[in-house]
């Protein structure tokens, strides 16, 4: 058994997984029906061709693919070994803190070469497409986490990248901007005028912060203008969900070596899903296989409220209708987040797996404004010393409520959530916090109504 004082638990790099871990082929197993994705057009079931335009054929077999387990590349793994495997740690200061009995764990991705756990898509992307002879890539982000991994990881395999930063999070996190042009990277921030989904949205609204809807729109449209270019996702679609499975493993092997094998309560953020995804998968994977079903909860903000509030219905997934229709947990294409500081999560819709998951009861939802939430942080800060990004703030605050109930019911449960990044490019919102300068952002039903009216109705 290990030592009850024990922090950190570490995998040896031999330990890297081999492999990927694909939840399509385990969904009839879990009770979960997917809805095919469909033509934006014709609204009939979307091919491989639909999504070759954009993405490389290796990245489209493993988005439409059902088999279990894929190989991950010797060249990925080699990059992976820059950062991975990440550690566990065993949260003993924030538990004094909160007085709980629960015991409380956290996976750090913060480890990485851009400070979040995007790097593990971004790569085997970026190699995929280098592979398939791709010489750009253009992807929109929020935050920044998503546009700085694929700046870093096209450097890794000489490619030229183009980034839409939401207009929002390109102010509010100037040096995001800067880590990915020192990358080489090309940052807009969106709307723009260089693509005419820009300029239609700024055409209606010149003062916008900008969605990432409208983001993808411009990344997308850029891609189908020039066929040596590919677009590049960081989350929601199956294939960059299937990469980040890498962090569940890891944990599952270093939760045996912590004595705690089988969790009581998994939480992670959610904006698109792709950290959510890559840490929770494996763990179905077990209950498949026979092991109990730990709880494991989404957490959002309230002022996008994807899973809490919106309609499990086809929408886009961008604002200009250029992307194939998935039947998903949705706000409308067209809804326009509140100017939050967790840029990563303002995304109008979800990753369909996961809205699939919640529809069947598979996993539960629920969500937090940002004053609570970075309440939760500075607490987590005091006591464990890693500043979270405001997105992986959410999971933090999760974990905490779930280790009060605990308190609450006396119960020595196992709680474990993904701190998915760190937040030193995200000082500006703390400073705000501590200012009392955040606004809590109450959503009107209405404007939420208003968006998802304007979502054309698929049978």
């Amino acid at each position: 058994m290990p030592d009850d004082k024990q922090t950190k638990f570490l995998l040896d790099e031999a330990e890297l997984p081999t492999h990927w871990y694909n939840l399509n082929a385990d969904l009839e197993s879990l009770g979960v029906e997917m809805a095919p994705v469909l033509n934006p057009e014709t609204h009939e079931p979307a091919g491989p061709a639909d999504f070759e335009a954009i993405f490389p054929e290796a990245l489209v077999a493993q988005e439409m693919g059902t088999e279990r387990h894929i190989e991950i590349p010797e060249p990925v793994r080699d990059v992976y070994r820059l950062w991975r495997p990440t550690p566990l740690y065993r949260a003993h200061r924030w538990e004094e803190k909160l007085e709980t009995p629960a015991k409380i764990f956290y996976k750090y991705e913060g480890g990485s070469p851009t400070g979040s756990h995007k790097p593990n898509t971004s790569v085997p992307q970026a190699y995929y497409n280098a592979e398939a002879g791709t010489t750009r890539l253009t992807t929109e982000t929020g935050a920044g986490q998503w546009g700085s991994a694929l700046s870093f990881a096209t450097q890794m395999y000489d490619l030229e990248c183009e980034v839409y930063m939401v207009r929002i999070s390109y102010e509010q996190k100037p040096y995001r901007r800067v880590m990915m042009e020192t990358w080489g990277a090309t940052v807009t921030p969106s709307p723009s005028e260089k693509t005419q989904a820009g300029r239609d949205v700024l055409a209606k609204d010149p003062d916008t912060s900008g969605s990432l809807g409208i983001a993808i729109s411009e990344a997308v449209e850029r891609a189908v203008q020039d066929p040596t270019t590919k677009y590049s996702l960081g989350s929601v679609l199956n294939h960059v969900l299937l990469h980040q499975t890498v962090i569940g493993q890891e944990v599952q092997k270093q939760l045996k070596q912590a004595g705690a094998e089988q969790p009581d309560v998994l939480v992670g953020c959610t904006g698109g899903g792709s950290n959510f995804a890559g840490f929770v998968y494996p763990f179905l994977e077990r209950h498949v296989d026979g092991a109990p079903k730990p709880r494991i909860v989404a957490v959002e903000p309230t002022a996008t409220p994807t899973l809490t509030k919106g309609e499990f219905q086809y929408d886009f997934g961008d604002t200009a209708k250029m992307t194939p229709m998935m039947k998903m947990h949705t706000l409308g294409h067209d809804f326009v987040p509140p100017p939050i500081h967790s840029g990563g999560l303002r995304y109008h819709g979800m990753s369909p797996q996961i809205s699939a998951l919640l529809d069947a009861g598979v996993i539960e939802a629920t969500s937090t404004p940002q004053i609570p939430m970075f309440e939760s942080c500075e607490e987590f800060v005091r006591a464990e010393g890693i500043l979270p990004a405001p997105e992986a703030g959410h999971a933090v605050w999760g974990a905490r409520h779930e280790a009060l109930k605990a308190k609450e019911a006396g119960d020595e449960r196992t709680i474990v959530f993904n701190l998915c990044g760190h937040g030193h490019f995200d000082l500006s919102a703390y400073e705000d916090f501590r200012a009392g300068e955040l606004e809590d952002f109450a959503l009107p039903e209405e404007e939420i109504d208003e968006s998802l009216a304007a979502v054309p109705s698929v049978e």
